[in-house]
């Protein structure tokens, strides 16, 4: 069922720019790789877990931008077709893993030094029990003209068809790949949160494709992001996504512990961002916490003068 029209887009609803959408290849694509992930592992990751995860990252000034340096006009769209999965098997298969979790080398937690916003993100992860869409959170995005970057499941997208259309057609959000199966990023099998992880390089590339050909024919132009469920990942597969032509994206701000936290906590945790964070929160629990905590966050966060922005 379609959503009615957002106050800040036309009358007709579309928005600037609205592209064509061929919804047919995101199912298509979304079942192409088997869901592997535990079924029950995908009603609700850990307490007190975004996707997964128990804490956000402690907070520091470095800024984590791909090649060290931040893309002054990132682009949208690849020039060079991306490598196969042969390609990546190849590359990357008998790589050795270095670090496992939540800031592998090169994924974005911070934006870049000097930047004066602060970046909202949201997960939609889809799955059983994960397939909601909270209405209320992102009406208050709406109101206060607050910019969201949003990472949606293959699965969430399969689900909710004309939701996703109509968030693709709507200039304030930007979309961004959150995987296939909603599985950690590993090339070694490892598991977070009890969750199964990808096992190699092969599986890596299963979890990001399928998703990032189906969001391409959503929006019209290829995902920039990727985060995976639980936001962990190994060195290697880091390297595979930005072989891949997409950036690896993790936050400094864990603002609703995986749709679990109560309002209250909610918007104590997103109320303590500052300029540069990143804010990890959920959009797909609308019987959570987080929309009421986000709107208290924000009321407070635009009256003392902060701005918000997409990931750069």
């Amino acid at each position: 069922m379609e959503r009615s029209t957002p106050r800040h887009m036309g009358r007709d609803g579309k928005g600037p720019g609205r592209r064509a959408v061929l919804l047919g290849a995101v199912m298509t694509l979304s079942a192409a790789v088997p869901d592997l992930e535990p079924q029950g592992n995908r009603q609700r990751d850990a307490p007190g877990a975004p996707d997964g995860l128990a804490q956000a990252p402690a907070d520091d000034s470095t800024t984590r931008i791909i090649d060290g340096a931040p893309d002054t006009e990132p682009q949208r769209q690849q020039a060079t077709a991306a490598p196969s999965r042969t390609d990546i098997t190849t590359t990357y298969g008998a790589h050795g893993v270095r670090y496992w979790g939540l800031e592998a080398p090169g994924v974005l937690a911070r934006l870049p030094a000097g930047t004066p916003g602060i970046a909202l993100t949201f997960d939609f992860c889809g799955g059983p029990g994960g397939n909601g869409y909270d209405q209320a959170l992102l009406d208050t995005l709406r109101q206060r003209h607050v910019p969201a970057t949003l990472f949606l499941n293959s699965r969430w997208i399969s689900a909710n068809p004309a939701t996703a259309r109509q968030l693709a057609a709507d200039p304030l959000f930007e979309l961004a790949n959150h995987g296939t199966s909603h599985k950690p990023l590993s090339t070694t099998g490892n598991s977070a949160y009890g969750i199964p992880g990808t096992r190699n390089a092969g599986e890596v590339y299963d979890e990001i494709m399928p998703n990032d050909a189906g969001m391409a024919a959503l929006t019209g132009a290829r995902p920039r992001y990727f985060r995976p469920g639980t936001a962990y990942m190994d060195d290697v597969a880091a390297d595979i996504l930005r072989a891949l032509g997409v950036r690896p994206a993790g936050f400094s701000v864990n603002g609703d512990g995986g749709a679990t936290f109560p309002a209250a906590v909610v918007a104590r945790e997103v109320g303590r961002a500052r300029a540069g964070d990143i804010v990890i929160c959920h959009g797909n629990h609308p019987a959570g916490g987080t929309a009421e905590g986000v709107r208290q966050a924000l009321d407070k966060l635009l009256a003392a003068g902060n701005s918000f922005q997409h990931l750069p």
